[in-house]
């Protein structure tokens, strides 16, 4: 397997490596950890001046070179040998999309793996812009890991769903791997208004779904909210959800369990693991 590791050198970015490097610890991986310095921020001071090759390599690309060899020294220092893993380190000038969007191409990555601050008062996105970025504009599977996240072995996923499959089936093999592999349980949830039910095409999907996994005896979970996100959150509490997947094409979910702006009460954001899968 080839993951991109993006890092920005902070607390959040090195928990999700960290947890990245447990979670693959049974698998053969190529970990490629890349630091975008980022035009974004540069454009938005003074558009009039761009710095020269030069003047970037100086100010940005050596810096962030020297960082990265901190964190495989970091790495090498904390974490067990594990002959299944190899690292790599890139470094990038330019718009951070773009720049991930290449890697993923030009490295043939399979997963994304990044941090997030979870619920710390950014209102328009819980996630944080770079975070909620990648898992929308990028089609590559992402691992979000929040930051107070910790890795113990998966007991419980649970795989929210309108039963709208608007995505081929074969999006789910990500999720397939992780149960084959983790032998954890798979809660599939389904969130609802009072009084209403499914239709005809979500009970074909329903029955679709449950055939799929059908090697791994999930459970299905009918809950009653006019909310997702708080369905999702007393789900999470009871039965102490390790993981939550979900299909980004799902947007009817996926935008209310990730983006809103209500922080109070929702804490699965600042200890669950997301795992986003893209077609």
């Amino acid at each position: 397997m080839n993951i991109l590791l993006p890092t920005d050198f902070s607390d959040n970015a090195w928990n999700a490596i960290s947890y990245a490097i447990d979670f693959f610890k049974k698998e053969r991986c190529n970990f490629y950890l890349i630091h975008v310095s980022r035009m974004d921020n540069f454009m938005a001071g003074d558009s009039s001046y761009l710095p020269t090759a030069d003047q970037i390599d100086d100010l940005y690309i050596k810096p962030a070179k020297r960082k990265l060899r901190t964190v495989l020294k970091t790495i090498s220092d904390r974490q067990q040998n594990n002959e299944n893993h190899n690292f790599y380190t890139l470094t990038d000038y330019g718009f951070f999309l773009d720049s991930i969007r290449k890697h993923v191409e030009e490295k043939k990555i399979d997963s994304i793996v990044m941090g997030t601050k979870g619920a710390s008062g950014l209102k328009e996105y819980i996630l944080g812009s770079n975070t909620g970025d990648v898992i929308t504009k990028v089609k590559c599977t992402t691992l979000v890991v929040p930051e107070c996240a910790r890795y113990s072995e998966l007991k419980e996923i649970a795989f929210p769903s309108d039963f709208d499959l608007s995505y081929d089936i074969q999006i789910l093999q990500p999720l397939t791997n992780i149960l084959r592999s983790s032998k954890s349980s798979l809660r599939i949830v389904h969130i609802h208004k009072k009084d209403t039910s499914l239709n005809l095409e979500q009970n074909n999907n329903k029955d679709l779904l449950n055939d799929y996994f059908e090697d791994f005896n999930p459970s299905l979970h009918f809950l009653t909210n006019k909310k997702v996100e708080d369905a999702i959150q007393c789900f999470v509490e009871s039965r102490a959800i390790d993981m939550i997947v979900m299909v980004a094409k799902n947007l009817n979910y996926f935008k209310n369990i990730l983006f809103h702006s209500k922080i109070e009460k929702i804490t699965y954001h600042t200890d669950i693991p997301f795992l986003v899968l893209h077609e």
